[in-house]
């Protein structure tokens, strides 16, 4: 089954600390897996950030939710048991424990709101959420990039041949290629370059240098465009090169590529996430840090 979602893994919790036992929080993960039949495909499924396993981290915030609402105890770091609360929301609810359910006790609403609990007549109709915290900033980051890359490439798209040179150049050398060096990049982009649209240099001493072709397309680039290219790294004497897009590439053309050995397609999308993880035609408007408890430093005081 897909890895449920946070809110699913309330109840089981719940149930399986009802034996009265303290649980240990990486023996909780186990049993949960085992009892909801987690494939390992589904133990390996990763957030968006690449931080957690999914599963783990939905736990996690099942549990402190749970300890929010005085459902659970947590004795000692890492350690986990039921209290009167939580038995009641297992007596009290079958079939499934929700937020809107853990709502109903004054310390969650406070902490779930941030200040005082609402009254009834201003409590509405609660809203379905399948996604604990993390996912759901993972989830607004990932949307906020994609419209980023959308204007970026909007961007890139209008302009003109030599500046789509300039910027594929800028960009391999903010990547750091040709270190600190003043000319470790340089748009050719003129009359009888053969086929290539700058060079920057792989180290910083030049010693070997990478032969880039940049290609303003609307449609993909095919597979003889890769042929073409790999014919004027070998009329350079060149050892690899990058072909740049801000389309696509056929599979063709991929497969063409794979077979030289010695090109890397760089397309659309990946030239837009290159540009924003280098720093190349963004800015940074605002940071946020996300910040955790770090339960060793109160243990050690």
């Amino acid at each position: 089954m897909p890895v449920p979602d946070y809110q699913t893994f309330m109840r089981p919790v719940l149930l399986i600390l009802s034996d009265g036992q303290t649980w240990k929080m990486r023996d909780l993960y186990a049993r949960l897996a085992a009892d909801l039949s987690l494939t390992d495909a589904d133990l390996a499924e990763m957030l968006p950030s690449g931080r957690q396993s999914t599963y783990m981290n939905r736990i996690g915030w099942a549990k402190t939710y749970l300890v929010k609402a005085g459902a659970l105890h947590s004795p000692q770091r890492g350690t986990v048991e039921i209290t009167g609360r939580g038995r009641q929301l297992l007596a009290q609810f079958p079939e499934r424990v929700t937020t809107r359910a853990l709502s109903a006790f004054p310390e969650f609403a406070e902490f779930q709101m941030g200040g005082p609990a609402p009254s009834a007549e201003q409590n509405g109709p609660a809203v379905p959420q399948t996604l604990s915290p993390e996912e759901q900033l993972d989830a607004l980051y990932a949307d906020l990039n994609a419209s980023l890359h959308a204007d970026l490439l909007a961007q890139v798209r209008g302009l003109t041949p030599a500046q789509f040179e300039r910027l594929v150049v800028q960009l391999l050398v903010a990547m750091g290629y040709g270190g600190n060096v003043r000319d470790a990049g340089a748009a050719l982009g003129r009359s009888g370059d053969n086929g290539i649209d700058g060079v920057v240099k792989q180290d910083a001493l030049g010693l070997d240098k990478i032969y880039l072709q940049a290609k303003q397309w609307a449609g993909n680039v095919g597979s003889q465009e890769v042929r073409n290219f790999s014919g004027s790294l070998t009329y350079h004497k060149a050892g690899r090169g990058v072909l740049l897009t801000t389309a696509g590439f056929s599979p063709s053309a991929v497969e063409t590529a794979r077979q030289i050995g010695n090109i890397v397609l760089i397309g659309g999308e990946q030239l837009a996430e290159l540009m924003t993880e280098y720093g190349v035609g963004v800015l940074t408007r605002s940071t946020y840090l996300v910040r955790r408890v770090d339960g060793e430093y109160f243990e050690e005081l």
